[in-house]
């Protein structure tokens, strides 16, 4: 299963590949803002004889045909970086620009598909089929798979994985288990009309601050009172403005937050009773309201058959101790948009080392990597190609 002559290359460019990632770290770009970066890869992928193409704006389309006919796999990596400040001072390539930041290891990412990509092209006459190699923007905003896609990045594909490294784990640990990994992510924002006033006259008014307190309070019960205990979901509110004075009785409240979950049917659920929720308080004091529910990213869902396969890699790889039982995470990912495409898996690939300052949680300004996790990565990405595309 393992193709060694890929592990030997990928051994020979294990310091090019730091060298990459710390040059992406350096120059960050946020979401669709991604011009130097994919430029970058345009020009990597094509020096390799990979076939190449941008979509709009900023993702890059690899595609490399194999000397033998077979299906088409696809690897994907994200490229886009936060609004962040770097905290890590000392770091030689720290990011360059203030207020942007790798801060969770899209950097990374594209490093190790790109040293994946050299090595399979290096092979290229033995490999029985296609690798596509996709390099997404925007994926903190959740809107750039979805886009990628729209432009044909998954056209004739057969399967997709991808690869995320993961600051909760040990470095060279990798997690692929089938079923749930990432949730579903979506906003809801609801603006509460009440009547305003005078502070010391309450009962000339109607006190939208006491509308919005009580919705954020009772929608807690939705999850622990209208939903199975054994399917998982969370709804936060995370951003609440009321009012304008401290004399004046609000009239208005926004309140914006985000619903989590795995099952289909618990995102629906949670949709309408939020829209029950909010109608019903405003109510009872008078006011009213207006919901707003925006689907962001797909639940990410493990295909069986990947995820085994990823796993039969990364212990013949890596040995048997390299599997890692991550459970299922809230977090949202829109590698979703790919696996609603075709069949495929998301592996998380462990980055947490004590002795490098490492375990910092991502989207921290001291997020870093270990980057002895680069080369497991890296294999990881080529070796689940060539196991597909010859199974």
């Amino acid at each position: 299963m393992i193709n060694k002559t890929i592990t030997k290359l990928l051994e020979e460019n294990q310091e090019k590949t730091i060298e990459i990632r710390r040059k992406l770290h350096s120059e960050p770009e946020l979401s669709w803002e991604e011009y130097n970066t994919s430029q970058f890869v345009y020009e990597f992928l094509t020096d390799l004889g990979i076939e190449c193409r941008k979509t709009e704006p900023t993702g890059v389309i690899g595609t490399l045909t194999g000397g033998k006919e077979g299906r088409t796999v696809a690897l994907r990596a994200d490229m886009d970086a936060l609004s962040v400040d770097e905290l890590n001072a000392d770091l030689p390539y720290k990011s360059g620009t203030a207020g942007k930041m790798h801060a969770c290891g899209h950097d990374a990412h594209t490093s190790m598909l790109l040293a994946a990509a050299k090595a399979l092209a290096e092979v290229k006459e033995d490999i029985p089929g296609t690798v596509r190699f996709i390099f997404q923007p925007a994926e903190e905003v959740a809107t750039g798979a979805k886009a990628m896609v729209e432009q044909g990045a998954m056209e004739g594909v057969d399967d997709v994985f991808g690869i995320h490294i993961w600051s909760q784990m040990p470095t060279h640990k990798v997690a692929c288990n089938p079923g749930p990994s990432f949730a579903s992510a979506d906003i809801f924002k609801v603006h509460f009309k009440g009547q305003g006033g005078h502070g010391a006259m309450p009962q000339d008014c109607i006190d939208a601050a006491i509308i919005a307190s009580s919705f954020v309070m009772n929608i807690q019960s939705i999850v622990s009172r209208t939903i199975d205990p054994q399917k998982a979901a969370v709804v936060t509110v995370g951003k609440m403005v009321v009012g304008t004075r401290f004399n004046i009785i609000a009239e208005n409240a926004e309140i914006e937050g985000t619903v989590r979950c795995f099952d289909a049917g618990v995102r629906d659920h949670i949709e309408k009773q939020l829209q029950v929720y909010a109608e019903q308080t405003a109510s009872i004091y008078g006011g009213s309201a207006t919901v707003e529910y925006i689907r962001g990213t797909q639940p990410v869902i493990n295909g069986e058959e990947s995820a085994e396969l990823v796993q039969q890699v990364a212990k013949e790889a890596f040995g048997e101790d390299a599997l890692y039982d991550e459970k299922p995470t809230m977090g949202g990912e829109d590698f979703s948009f790919f696996l609603d495409e075709a069949p495929g898996s998301f592996a998380l690939v462990g980055s947490g080392n004590p002795e490098k300052d490492t375990e910092w949680a991502h989207h921290h300004g001291k997020f870093n990597v270990d980057e002895d996790a680069l080369a497991t990565g890296a294999e990881l990405y080529a070796q689940y190609a060539w196991a597909y595309l010859n199974k």
